[in-house]
């Protein structure tokens, strides 16, 4: 037996419960990792609350993980035991002291990085990877907006926007963040709670708006988010921290002929081939220097309901790791 998180019904993050699981042995094509550190990332929240409907109840959140491979099943020959791997995305599951993975779900992590900062940027860092590179194609002399920009993915569009020749407009919520933010190369930064971000937004572009909005806020922000666009600009939602948003008629794209999308990490891993490459994308950029991961909070993984309340509550910055 080991100890997991399990959530027997929907709600806040007091449904989160630690109990003992029985794991069992790896299959054909699986693995079995024991998990040193788990990433916990705004998905989490949208299962347990019932925003996204898991599989079925009982079920053990978690989307991002590095651990130790201590098993192998049957046909598996690319991962031996003792290798660290990393995850990101189905099957969900991570917060458990051990895990049971199909062994083409999981990557090499390089022995240069250490597995708490591995385990914290694996979906975030991927997620920064396929927005800014393949959902829309940042280059040099683009200007990019990204909302909560002190935040896990936030941090990293920051960063790697700004090391591929963009012009980054960040905005965050308190004066902290916005420090944290200009570290991370933000050129602009919007305090949402002192100042109107369309009209700084309007103000800082001249009036022309922004190539690309990246949106992980979602009601609170959409609509100010449209507006910030030039022509045939992009509009990227990719989360719904502040719940989910009204509806946008295609009337409301159409007079600045914009783009709207709603993308998501597994579809744009659909294969074998798209998760290596994305993951050493990131480990590259990381290993440069040029991409510096925060993790900014470690919580153990008995605790994950508070780190559930304090991410909510936006009391976090950063990456917040769960450590079993």
């Amino acid at each position: 037996m080991v100890k997991a998180i399990k959530v027997h019904e929907l709600g806040g993050p007091e449904v989160l419960k630690w109990e003992d699981v029985e794991i069992g042995q790896p299959g054909e094509g699986e693995i079995l990792v024991k998990n040193k550190a788990i990433g916990l990332n705004f998905i989490d929240t949208y299962f347990r609350k019932g925003v996204y409907q898991p599989a079925k109840l009982p079920f053990t959140p978690g989307m991002e993980a590095v651990g130790e491979v201590i098993a192998v099943g049957n046909g598996v020959t690319d991962v031996k035991v003792g290798d660290i791997v990393g995850y990101a995305g189905n099957p969900m599951g991570a917060y458990a002291e051990e895990q049971i993975l199909p062994v083409d779900r999981a990557v090499p992590v390089p022995p240069s990085i250490d597995p708490v900062v591995a385990a914290s940027a694996m979906l975030k860092g991927m997620t920064a990877q396929f927005l800014l590179h393949r959902c829309f194609k940042v280059e040099p002399g683009h200007t990019i907006l990204v909302h909560a920009a002190a935040g896990g993915v936030g941090s990293l569009l920051c960063q790697w926007g700004k090391s591929l020749g963009a012009t980054v407009i960040g905005t965050v919520s308190t004066k902290e963040k916005a420090a944290q933010a200009t570290e991370d190369g933000c050129h602009h930064v919007i305090n949402y709670k002192e100042a109107d971000f369309v009209a700084r937004v309007s103000e800082i572009t001249s009036g022309k708006g922004v190539n690309v909005v990246y949106d992980s806020v979602g009601k609170d922000t959409l609509q100010g988010s449209l507006s910030c666009l030039k022509i045939r600009g992009y509009l990227v939602v990719f989360g719904q921290s502040s719940g989910t948003p009204d509806p946008i008629p295609l009337s409301a794209l159409a007079p600045k002929c914009l783009y709207l999308t709603r993308p998501s990490l597994m579809m744009y891993t659909t294969t074998r081939e798209e998760l290596l490459e994305t993951a050493a994308d990131v480990f590259a950029i990381m290993e440069s220097g040029a991409l510096r991961v925060r993790v900014n909070h470690t919580y153990p993984l008995s605790e994950a309901a508070k780190a559930h309340s304090d991410l909510e509550s936006r009391m976090t910055s950063g990456s917040v790791v769960l450590i079993p």
